[in-house]
């Protein structure tokens, strides 16, 4: 297609659209799946045991300057919450309604914004911590993988300036081929509006290539496992 001048780039972006459309799509014809095996093969190795993903995790979290706490059970939690609450001075937390979450943040004991109901976005933005659970944690990349079903939202993990995540053991997967099919089997057809991987603390390196964290979220993000 020409561009025709005088002609807005609004204009030339639906007149591509219109363009592609009038283009048939043969009778049968289906979306192909990406060769997940091309990405294994790209992709840094990952060791076949539970035990050297487990190693591979702690590593990359450390990397990426992830907190990685690893604590005995479920209880634990809500005394590693009080820690970081005493280290940090928390007044506020928001988090959601979860299996892992309801206990650690009654443990806490301070006012909790909780995001499964309407709330002020703004009150969010203002809590020190966002605590939510996760559908994955991936070896290979030390990545974090939350939806808009496990984590009270879209804005919980992205709007208060620490993410504390709560995770098990058993949520730990090989790489993200193992991360996106483990999603599909938990949710089927009603798969979440939002998938966001979540690799170290929010940061960006755009100026002068200076890392600065919390660019465009949270500055720290603390993930406590239990087995």
């Amino acid at each position: 297609m020409v561009e025709e001048p005088g002609v807005s780039e609004r204009d030339n972006i639906l007149g591509r659209v219109r363009e592609a459309l009038r283009v048939p799509v043969p009778a049968g014809a289906t979306a192909k799946l990406p060769d997940v095996s091309a990405h294994r093969r790209v992709m840094p190795a990952v060791g076949p045991s539970a035990e050297e993903q487990w190693r591979l995790f702690e590593k990359n979290a450390a990397e990426l300057r992830a907190d990685f706490r690893v604590v005995a059970d479920q209880a634990a939690f809500g005394a590693e919450l009080k820690a970081l609450c005493a280290a940090e001075h928390w007044q506020r937390v928001a988090s959601h309604k979860g299996e892992l979450t309801d206990p650690a943040c009654r443990a806490l004991g301070l006012p909790v914004l909780f995001t499964d109901a309407p709330f002020d976005k703004r009150e969010l933005a203002g809590c020190d911590a966002g605590i939510t659970e996760c559908d994955a944690l991936v070896a290979q990349t030390g990545t974090v993988v939350v939806t808009s079903r496990s984590t009270g939202g879209r804005a919980l993990s992205v709007l208060p300036p620490h993410h504390v995540v709560l995770a098990r053991r058993a949520q730990l997967v090989a790489d993200l081929p193992a991360a996106f099919e483990a999603l599909k089997a938990r949710y089927g057809a009603n798969y979440p509006s939002m998938v966001s991987l979540i690799t170290g603390p929010s940061r960006t390196g755009d100026i002068e290539r200076i890392l600065v964290l919390g660019a465009h979220g949270p500055k720290k993000l603390t993930i406590l496992c239990c087995p």
